[in-house]
């Protein structure tokens, strides 16, 4: 029963408790006993909730009985990174910084959605410090490993809530994406995530690395259960200068809705030209298309600016605004950062003004290039990753493949992307994909998303814990 229980999708175990036929009880210590097996081996969580989780299910629980309105996540567990924000808990940024911090006096905006939708939150869980850098053996906590093998790395920086989801501790989890940290963990992991539109989604109450970059997340196994989590997720705050005015669709509305007829474009110069990909990696990618196009669609290559451009704009504005969020700490405490944090964000310390207006103007032709070329199609597919997970205590290799990805341009263009599986390595890691939107096109993304998983089993596949 809890091997079944930790399986099924967040969209059944919500069903099933609206209908009295899944006890919230059950089902967190379910969870919480899986947790106990099998995360010594994964330390995807830095602080389980055990006890309080607990009392919030028999809370829910306690609502059914009575008949009262029940939200659409009622007494389904989740977990948070620990950048963000949850009431009588420190946030420690998995960093030696903020590991005496007193507890937070408020919920973060997206704690608080999953809780007014009845969520059950389980813990925090582990991040790169900050959500910089990489695996760091030289913190407080040990980095998040991959349940696919616990010797390879689980993406980052969102890598204990990708481990988590992908081992089966949660359902749901949320991650933050500022160069790709989404959708990074879920393409190690095999699992779904999604960074929405810039502006989508709140970051109020989330510790900040880059403002003018960062995202927050849902991460989930399925397309299903990832449109039904952004539903709760997505919604104006105006305590967010970032935060977006605009109407929130029913991002599952079109799940069933199929891709024939739709046109889709593939950018091939990121893994072809600019980087070149694995060749497992990019042939899944070529597969995952041929499937698009026996389901209905018309798929047409396109060309953008290179990588490279994306990837050096990016850079200059992410060390610029993370080293001004820093540079205090940085000249009291550098002992007390992680060698990995140092190494990624004290260049920026030698960036100008110049450098980032410069890089401010760039990023604004660039995203009105992107949205120009894409203007006349439904969706993009793009690689995720040029390589599958790669081995997590192995400096050289990690300063070789961490740079190896094709997310960064949707961070800086702010257009909605979607990571999720194409299939497995002759290793048995997780290979993946992008699926690129217009600017607040979240739905037609999940649309494709869902007619490819629903033509493949991919989704279906479960690490050998």
């Amino acid at each position: 029963m809890s091997e079944e229980l930790a399986f099924i999708s967040l969209t059944e175990a919500a069903a099933r408790i609206r209908a009295g036929e899944l006890s919230p009880v059950a089902y967190t210590q379910a969870l919480l006993d899986r947790i106990t097996a099998h995360d010594g081996q994964l330390d995807s969580f830095l602080r389980v909730l055990a006890d309080t989780a607990l009392a919030e299910a028999a809370a829910a629980e306690q609502k059914i009985a009575a008949g009262k309105k029940l939200g659409p996540l009622h007494g389904v567990p989740f977990g948070l990174k620990d950048i963000v924000d949850v009431a009588g808990l420190p946030t420690t940024a998995h960093s030696q910084i903020l590991a005496q911090e007193p507890p937070k006096a408020a919920d973060a905006a997206v704690t608080t959605r999953l809780r007014d939708a009845g969520g059950v939150l389980l813990g925090k869980t582990a991040t790169h410090e900050f959500a910089i850098g990489g695996p760091s053996f030289d913190l407080p906590w040990p980095p998040a490993r991959n349940p696919w093998n616990r010797d390879r790395y689980p993406g980052g920086s969102s890598s204990g809530s990708g481990a988590a989801v992908a081992a089966g501790f949660v359902p749901m989890a949320i991650g933050t994406d500022t160069g790709g940290s989404v959708r990074n963990p879920a393409s190690c992991c095999g699992i779904v995530g999604m960074k929405a539109t810039y502006g989508r989604v709140s970051r109020r109450g989330v510790a900040p690395l880059s403002y003018s970059l960062d995202h927050v997340g849902p991460m989930t196994r399925t397309v299903a259960d990832n449109a039904l989590m952004l539903n709760v997720l997505a919604g104006y705050d105006p305590e967010d200068p970032g935060s977006a005015d605009v109407d929130v669709p029913d991002f599952t509305a079109q799940l069933d809705t199929g891709v024939a007829g739709l046109r889709l474009g593939v950018i091939r110069h990121f893994h072809n030209r600019d980087m070149i990909a694995d060749g497992e990696m990019a042939a899944a990618l070529e597969s995952a298309l041929v499937v698009l196009e026996d389901l209905g669609a018309e798929v047409v290559e396109i060309e953008t600016e290179p990588l490279a451009t994306y990837h050096a704009c990016n850079r200059v504005i992410l060390l610029s605004e993370a080293y001004s969020i820093h540079r205090r700490w940085l000249a009291e405490r550098p002992e007390d950062y992680s060698a990995s944090f140092l190494e990624r964000v004290l260049p920026g310390a030698f960036l100008t003004g110049n450098d980032y207006v410069d890089a401010l103007r760039l990023r604004r032709k660039l995203t009105a290039g992107f949205n120009q070329t894409i203007k006349d199609l439904d969706g993009v597919i793009a690689i995720s990753a040029m390589d599958a997970a790669f081995v997590i205590d192995d400096p050289d290799e990690i300063a070789k493949k961490y740079p190896r990805q094709a997310r960064i341009p949707f961070n800086l263009t702010g257009n909605p992307a979607l990571a999720l599986p194409t299939g497995f390595d002759d290793d048995g890691m997780p290979l993946a994909m992008q699926i690129v939107g217009k600017q607040f096109d979240e739905a037609m993304i999940y649309r494709i998303a869902a007619a490819y998983e629903g033509a493949t089993n991919w989704h279906q596949r479960r690490p050998p814990l």
